[in-house]
């Protein structure tokens, strides 16, 4: 609080010196000054006092101020008040709209400096703004007291408060804001130094020629040399001291009667040109200053850009260098734009065209031009984990590839990855030609135990009905149980390997044809059983496009599961229907009225060997799950489970849309053949 009077203490006493300063240049009859240095000083007050803690006292102040000022050179009390109130309003209006158009700037309620041509530009709107406030009280009340005034009393009370604000309040924001950040001033280097010195030098006998001596001449528009000078090369601050004080002198000269304006004869009309040449000297020096300053800012931020742009690309170019995956990208000629080191190893140490390299399908049939994956992501479709066969002079022995390629956007060119799944292709192969072998020779032995089996039922048939002879017949039936559950698991295992290695042969099918199909078989399956028949109701179904064969294997083990996995005694109930999911696919949910899923397991289930139900008495082997998730991501698609709202489970799993996109109707019905 201390300093906040403190402040306001100085500020006054620096008003009051202003304020009689202007009095000194009153015009006759009309107690109107010529020159008012006091607009800009209590202008810039009260924008330095924006954040004071006692913010009444800098009015009161001013107010104090200018009535003693103006009564003790000879106001009339009531003028005196008026003024109080055009300052008041002049000052209010600044603030508001300086407030409004630069509220970044110090002194405007934020914390930037006064550094851009546009900066200045909302400066002089709010001078202007606040100077007309003024004049639209000050004027009109010297009339009413006086009873004379003319339009250029009011044209010079404008000009000289538009000059004085905007002069003393670009220095003032532009030295605050080094005051507030802390900067001290720095001495520039001999050579700019010398600069300094000989504008000083400069202006000073430019303006002694044009305003001391009386020889005449129209000089006063030519001394904007000096002007222009100081703001292409020297600080900006310096430029608004500079042209503070040459406009001082400029004003005094003229008010003596010296210089070019002395001619003219009208002391108001004297006052007013030369007061309009100093504010068109602070616009001229104050434009061309922060416009190169914004121009020189600009220029660092594009260097600093251009700096971190390019160790950035450095940084991307060490990394993409350092993959060991191929990363390229291909223009539009077929022409490499850019590739790393590891696409030039992958693809055998060639250079260019599709038959050099060597590229074919993993079948070894030729791929031709228009197949490679980047002339597909020209043609507008993401190309994912193609799997290709390079084999050329570098690569002889051959090695698979999977090829990612996409259109960048907004640009001719096309991004290409190559990864080198040759190691795991080469695995997975041996892993399913083991796999079928065990079972294929699992299945021979299995045969010889059913059939053996089947002579010793018949034996055992043919025996009296005897203790000895049930217990027999029970082992028996142990045995070819357990021998049925191996046959089964087999045949899963034979399953999961074809769906996991087969290649698919991807065509549009008919959704609801293939639905309705196996609802039939499964309904069939149940009269022959004599159990329920499972209630099917369809909905809409939309076509796909996939391999009919693991599709259907697809369908069927989710319907199978359906129906196995019903409560006994109560009827199946399974709902069957799709949607469009977007990005061309199609969701297709399949929800029943079973017994449901564990909580905790419904991620599990699609796990090698889990069963959910294994102390429920359910028989399986745990891998019917597993191949329903190994189609489907065969085809580009996933799955998953969750609860039935009305009970049981519900499957959704997503698969390609056909082109044709036939959407069939489904009825609600018992599937019968």
């Amino acid at each position: 609080m201390t300093r906040s009077l403190a402040r306001t203490a100085a500020w006054s006493v620096l008003c009051l010196l202003a304020t009689f300063a202007g009095r000194l240049t009153i015009m006759d009859g009309t107690s109107l000054s010529l020159v008012w240095p006091a607009a800009g000083v209590t202008v810039l007050w009260f924008s330095m006092q924006c954040r004071a803690r006692l913010r009444w006292a800098d009015p009161v102040m001013l107010a104090v101020v200018i009535l003693v000022v103006n009564t003790a050179t000879g106001a009339p009390p009531a003028l005196a008040l008026w003024f109080v109130v055009a300052n008041l309003t002049q000052v209010a209006v600044f603030l508001r709209v300086h407030a409004r158009v630069s509220p970044h700037l110090w002194g405007a309620g934020g914390d930037a400096p006064m550094a851009r041509s546009a900066d200045l530009w909302r400066l002089l709107l709010a001078t202007a703004a606040g100077a007309l406030a003024g004049c639209a009280i000050g004027p009109p009340a010297v009339w009413l007291v006086s009873g004379h005034v003319e339009w250029l009393d009011a044209a010079i009370w404008f000009t000289r408060n538009t000059v004085s604000i905007l002069l003393i309040v670009a220095l003032g924001l532009r030295v605050g804001h080094h005051w507030h950040e802390g900067r001290r001033p720095r001495w520039p280097a001999p050579l700019r130094l010398a600069e300094y010195v000989a504008l000083i030098a400069c202006s000073l006998s430019a303006y002694a020629v044009g305003f001391a001596l009386n020889h005449g001449l129209p000089l006063a528009f030519p001394l904007l040399a000096v002007t222009v000078w100081a703001a292409l090369r020297l600080h900006t601050t310096f430029v608004a001291v500079h042209d503070l004080c040459l406009g001082a002198v400029a004003v005094l000269f003229t008010l003596h009667g010296d210089g070019p304006f002395a001619t003219i004869v009208s002391h108001q009309a004297r006052a007013l040109v030369a007061q309009a040449f100093v504010g068109m000297v602070a616009i001229v020096g104050l434009s061309i200053a922060l416009g190169r300053d914004e121009r020189a800012e600009l220029l660092r931020r594009l260097t600093e850009t251009g700096r971190a742009a390019a160790a950035q690309a450095r940084l991307l170019t060490a990394i993409v260098d350092s993959m060991s995956d191929g990363v390229a990208v291909i223009r539009s000629d077929g022409g490499w734009a850019m590739r790393n080191p590891a696409s030039v190893a992958l693809l055998g140490g060639v250079t260019s065209g599709t038959r050099h390299y060597g590229l074919f399908h993993p079948d070894g049939t030729e791929l031709a031009p228009e197949e490679t994956a980047h002339a597909r992501a020209f043609a507008g479709e993401d190309v994912h984990d193609l799997e290709l066969l390079a084999r050329n002079s570098g690569v002889p022995e051959g090695r698979i590839l999977s090829v990612s390629a996409r259109r960048l956007h907004g640009d001719d060119g096309v991004v290409v990855v190559f990864h080198d799944v040759t190691a795991e292709r080469r695995q997975r192969d041996e892993l399913a030609s083991f796999a079928g072998v065990v079972a294929h020779d699992l299945l021979n032995p299995l045969t010889t135990i059913d059939g053996w089996a089947e002579n010793l039922e018949d034996t055992l048939r043919a025996m009296p009905d005897t203790a000895e002879q049930r217990d027999a017949a029970d082992s028996l039936s142990r045995i070819v149980r357990a021998s049925g559950r191996m046959r089964h698991l087999i045949n899963d295992l034979l399953a999961y390997t074809t769906t996991r290695n087969a290649v698919i042969a991807p065509v549009d099918v008919a959704l609801r044809d293939l639905v309705v199909d196996v609802a039939t078989a499964r309904a069939d399956l149940a009269a022959a059983a004599a159990t329920p028949a499972p209630v099917f109701e369809l909905g809409r179904l939309h076509d796909v496009h996939a391999d009919p064969v693991l599709l259907r294997q697809l369908i069927d083990n989710l319907i199978g599961n359906a129906v196995k996995y019903t409560a006994p005694g109560v009827v199946p109930r399974i709902e069957i229907g799709s949607v469009r999911a977007g990005a061309g696919f199609v969701r297709v949910e399949i929800s029943d009225n079973g017994i449901g899923i564990p909580a905790g397991q419904h991620e599990a289930v699609f796990n090698n060997f889990h069963r959910a139900h294994r102390s429920a008495g359910y028989a399986g082997t745990g891998l019917g799950l597993a191949i329903c998730k190994r189609i489907v991501e065969r085809h580009g698609g996933s799955i998953g489970v969750v609860d039935n709202p009305g009970g049981g489970s519900r499957f959704v799993f997503t698969m390609p849309e056909a082109a044709g996109r036939v959407v069939h109707h489904g009825v609600k019905a018992n599937v019968r053949s």
